[in-house]
């Protein structure tokens, strides 16, 4: 099996081959991590003088995720190396921006075992945790040959995957029996991971990690960003939309949205932040917000100044926010844009607490949703279009406690509109606002733990 899993693997490689060149030419992807992909890994992974824990999150959801988890690691094992890889390159640049406790980053090697045992070679684990649900079979395989438990943190399910596991069942039934444990979100994903061939004695329903976001909020770093930002872009004086993590087709409705709601009595002065989900999409949206009649700016024409001014430290030991790090008139041109482009990774977190009204994105067109918990610790009303099936649980948690607004519609046009009426309805009615966003902070309050329940599991797997 293996065998001819690793031949289907060389050839799918090999007939991607084209697609691999024409991404790291023309949009610089994959050239700078092709080697630690391959199991290259830094020579200073080589330390083998403190026992390491491995943790892998596949891209941007899954390192948020793991934040909390992370912190909680480096509380309970403070002896022990932490390794955090990831997939995706937007994955990465928001673990290193974000993850202060790690001791380094790599990505996750191709599935090939020479690359595999490079990897488990360089880092030489005492635990792997995988977030979520991330498989893969030459892995797992090796892991198991050197006695390494695998902890799955955080596991999820789909529908989708799960149907598409059900057709491979000797593949994945073979892949569960080299995972020491699961820790799953839910009743019904531990249910899922048994019907799949998880032996019933290694799996267990820890919630989700996500919610124990408070642990990871308000950091230093993220507490001088967002003053920073809001002295810059003037966030705080007027009605913010922020719109998070969107994806290819959204922007369009959600411009037609704002455009309309600017013409409504009391929203005039709204103002719209627009974050893409994918770096490379950046000037993409920056086109479209040049075909408009409305006034924007981009985060990146700050960079160096936000820089800056979150290292920089005054005399005092206070942060370093002075006004001459941005000159008068970029001053201006910023805190009288209509709409923000937020073309960067890492910073979106640090904004919610300014908005008015937070739609996320990902939710109009059928990708799956993005995680409504960031603005919801702010206790922000939170709108999500009616693709939310990678968050279904959270979604239904939340409906059930009116603590967000979910959209319908049968194309784009009568999405725009839904979208509109719920941004009025938000941006004029403040009693209704706050009782969203004060009953979204409540769900999150009431479904804190799963952070203390997986280190239990990491613990009893290391002794």
């Amino acid at each position: 099996m293996y065998f001819f899993y690793s031949l289907f693997l060389t050839f799918a490689f090999i007939a991607l081959l084209p697609y691999f060149a024409y991404q790291a030419f023309v949009n610089k992807k994959y050239l700078s991590n092709f080697r630690e992909r391959l199991g290259l890994l830094p020579q200073a992974f080589g330390d083998e003088t403190r026992p390491a824990i491995w943790l892998h999150a596949v891209s941007v959801g899954e390192t948020l995720a793991a934040q909390s988890l992370i912190r909680a690691l480096r509380v309970c094992f403070p002896k022990h190396r932490l390794v955090i890889s990831t997939t995706t390159a937007t994955g990465q640049a928001v673990a290193r921006s974000r993850i202060a406790e790690a001791d380094g980053f790599c990505y996750f090697p191709f599935d090939w075992r020479f690359s595999v045992r490079r990897a488990l070679k360089s880092i030489h684990p005492q635990v792997v945790i995988l977030m979520e649900a991330e498989l893969w079979p030459n892995f797992l395989r090796e892991c198991r040959k050197r006695e390494v438990p695998v902890l799955v943190a955080n596991g999820r399910i789909s529908d989708r995957s799960f149907a598409r596991s059900r057709r491979f069942g000797f593949v994945v039934r073979r892949m569960m029996g080299d995972v020491a444990h699961f820790a799953m979100q839910s009743e019904a994903d531990a249910g899922r991971v048994i019907a799949l061939g998880a032996p019933a004695e290694r799996v267990s329903v820890s919630g989700n990690l996500k919610y124990d976001i408070g642990e990871v909020a308000e950091t230093a770093h993220l507490e001088r960003l967002a003053s920073f930002l809001n002295a810059t872009f003037a966030l705080d004086r007027a009605p913010l939309v922020i719109a998070g993590s969107t994806s290819d087709g959204e922007e369009e409705i959600l411009i037609a949205a704002f455009e309309e709601l600017r013409k409504m009595a009391g929203c005039e002065s709204a103002r719209l932040l627009i974050a893409p989900r994918h770096r490379e999409r950046f000037d993409a949206v920056a086109r479209l917000l040049d075909s408009t009649r409305l006034r924007y700016v981009r985060r990146s024409a700050f960079a160096e100044q936000v820089e800056a001014a979150v290292a920089g430290i005054s005399e005092e030991g206070q942060p370093a926010f002075g006004s001459s790090l941005v000159t008068p008139r970029e001053r201006t041109e910023a805190q009288i844009a209509d709409v923000i482009l937020l073309d960067s990774i890492g910073e979106l977190a640090a904004l919610y607490r300014f908005a008015s009204v937070v739609f996320i994105g990902g939710s109009l067109v059928p990708k799956g949703g993005h995680n409504v918990l960031e603005p919801a610790f702010y206790s922000r009303p939170v709108i999500v279009g009616p693709h939310m099936e990678n968050f279904r649980e959270i979604t239904d948690e939340f409906r059930r406690r009116e603590a967000l607004v979910q959209l319908q519609g049968g194309n784009d046009q009568e999405l725009s509109l839904a979208l509109r009426d719920a941004l009025i309805d938000l941006l004029t009615n403040a009693e209704s606002a706050q009782r969203l966003g004060e009953n979204a902070r409540a769900a999150i309050d009431d479904n804190r733990g799963a952070t203390a329940r997986t280190v239990s599991v990491v613990a009893r797997l290391m002794t």
